[in-house]
């Protein structure tokens, strides 16, 4: 595949055909920082991944279910820092990864 093909299949500003995808991951991974960011520094590595529904939900997938545990206590810290994102969710989930 040329590189001109490929960088037009994954840019996101061009209407690539994966675009939406890669657009989708970098916000993820974005709101996913941002989480962390208005976390203590002892929950680094925590948090796997982070989404809001569109409902509102804020999920977060926990690294571990021990971590699960600890940031269901968080909940109020990781809808305040969605929130400074500027997302607005409207309740917490804590899912445990599966890999």
């Amino acid at each position: 595949m040329a590189s001109n093909e490929l960088k037009k299949l994954l840019n996101p500003s061009t209407g690539g055909d994966l675009g939406d995808i890669v657009k989708r991951a970098r916000e993820m991974g974005e709101l996913t920082h941002a989480l962390c960011q208005g976390l203590p520094e002892e929950y680094a590595g925590a948090i796997i991944a982070a989404n809001v529904r569109k409902d509102g939900d804020l999920v977060v997938i926990a690294a571990s279910s021990a971590w699960a545990s600890r940031l269901r206590y968080e909940s109020d810290a990781l809808l305040a820092a969605a929130r400074d994102a500027g997302l607005n969710p409207n309740t917490c989930r804590i899912r445990v990864s599966q890999t």
